[in-house]
């Protein structure tokens, strides 16, 4: 069987899968994938972008193949920022609301996040966007490099609050949220896109410090996504692995009801569980095995003619017939729930818009 010629399963409908495409227009590869029903979405990185008119025919271009799909992006402000020209509002690293939180208090510097927050959801939301993997809640230990000024603060009510009012500003742009990465990937020093970090603190240090804002923002938070890092006190799997990092403790203790994306299964730190190597199909079904309810596979459409985002797509689909891995309708709905609302302005209406006039101009004076 390949991933063109799936039937589907009269099992719950539930798209789980995440994936790329190559260039920033569409191929026969791509529409064929788009078209798989385990499909659900698509993540968009700069080499899509080459102007706004070309990303916004792009979204409509996946919205008219598969209409329930997710658009998403990782786009945080500072050095994560897909887009950046033509138009786009340069945004800040979120370290530099934290220091403007020490610097002028944190009524501005909650401000600023809102603004922050709406205008990078409102910009997206104009060209078909429906969600950025924002905001970072990992802690600024100081240890960590690939986290580095992408977090608000060491403090975590710090952060916590910061990430508060970033999220009303996306809610008010019409986008909902992701939590990242969960219980913390502050303290742990490696970079999980090359290799496996390790956090050998206890659970209850963890769970007092770098884990607290995914309990205090538990019914604010839409979504979540778990860090490709080992915390071998509390499981030997990475958490993204972990039913006990997923389920007994972000579900069951913390409350969070929203949706669980895995982060992307190409990255080193996806390629190891119990001290075994896997393959992308390998790790997704271990993530939907564990709690995940969407699983990104990113970068791999630019390889062999995208051999293995078609493995993923054709293993899922013999693991549902064979029974290693079902269908969860819960799953499907929290997918949906995460697509844009609301009618969202197009770019000459929200040039024209008040709030985002005013949003920018505070934004502009972080620069």
């Amino acid at each position: 069987m390949n991933a063109s010629s799936f039937t589907p399963s009269p099992l719950p409908s539930h798209a789980p899968v995440v994936l790329d495409i190559a260039a920033p227009t569409l191929n026969a590869d791509d529409r064929r994938r788009l078209a798989h029903p385990l499909t659900g979405g698509v993540i968009l990185f700069a080499r899509h972008f080459e102007s706004r008119a070309q990303l916004t025919q792009l979204c409509a271009e996946l919205r008219a193949c598969r209409p329930d799909v997710l658009i998403a992006v990782d786009h945080e402000g500072g050095r994560v920022q897909r887009f950046k020209t033509d138009g786009f509002t340069h945004l800040p690293a979120m370290r530099v609301l934290g220091q403007l939180w020490h610097s002028d208090g944190a009524e501005v510097a909650c401000n600023h996040a809102v603004a922050c927050g709406y205008v990078l959801g409102a910009e997206l939301r104009a060209c078909g966007v429906d969600l950025s993997f924002t905001p970072v809640l990992d802690l600024d230990h100081g240890r960590s490099e690939v986290i580095g000024d992408r977090a608000f603060d060491r403090d975590p009510r710090l952060v916590s609050a910061l990430a508060r009012a970033l999220m009303q500003g996306l809610l008010q742009s019409g986008m909902s949220n992701c939590g990242k990465h969960f219980p913390g990937h502050g303290y742990a020093e490696a970079d999980s896109h090359v290799a496996v970090p390790v956090d050998e603190r206890p659970l209850a240090t963890i769970l007092a410090d770098d884990a607290s804002p995914y309990g205090w923002l538990s019914t604010s938070l839409r979504s979540v996504m778990p860090a490709h890092v080992i915390y071998p006190l509390v499981d030997s799997r990475p958490a993204g692995f972990s039913a006990t990092w997923l389920h007994t403790i972000l579900r069951e203790q913390l409350g969070f009801q929203g949706a669980i994306f895995s982060d992307d299964l190409s990255m080193e730190g996806a390629r190891v569980i119990n001290g075994a190597s896997v393959t992308p199909t390998q790790a997704a079904i271990a993530a939907l095995g564990a709690g995940c309810d969407v699983v990104l596979l990113c970068n791999q459409s630019l390889h062999d003619q995208g051999a293995a985002v078609d493995a993923l797509l054709d293993g899922l689909s013999h693991a549902q017939a064979q029974g290693a891995w079902q269908p969860q309708a819960l799953s499907e709905a929290r997918r949906r729930q995460l697509l844009g609302s609301g009618t969202a302005l197009d770019w000459n209406a929200l040039h024209a818009h008040r709030p985002y006039q005013h949003a920018t101009q505070l934004l502009a004076g972080l620069r």
